[in-house]
């Protein structure tokens, strides 16, 4: 069975509007792969996922930081926040 590679800006998107949704959200890799696009399954598109976060901290969208228990995270940055709910 052949499946289809979801589209890398379909996943940035649907991972800004979580965000943007939720300012406070951060998760790791995983708990955004499995809890933010529950429809994405598999090994190959959680490198994906990982891929579009890595874009996404490099862009300075959102920002990689590692917790207490040394695990990474993904979050909006917080210079990002008081913007993140505001459309124009």
């Amino acid at each position: 069975m052949d499946t289809c590679r979801p589209d890398r800006s379909l996943i940035a998107r649907a991972i800004l509007d979580h965000l943007s949704k939720n300012p406070d959200a951060q998760d790791t890799l995983e708990g955004i792969a499995r809890g933010w696009m529950p429809e994405l399954k598999g090994d190959q598109h959680r490198v994906l996922v990982k891929e579009v976060l890595s874009d996404l901290v490099t862009q300075g969208l959102i920002e990689k930081i590692q917790d207490d228990d040394r695990k990474t995270l993904y979050r909006v940055r917080a210079a990002r926040k008081g913007i993140a709910g505001q459309r124009s």
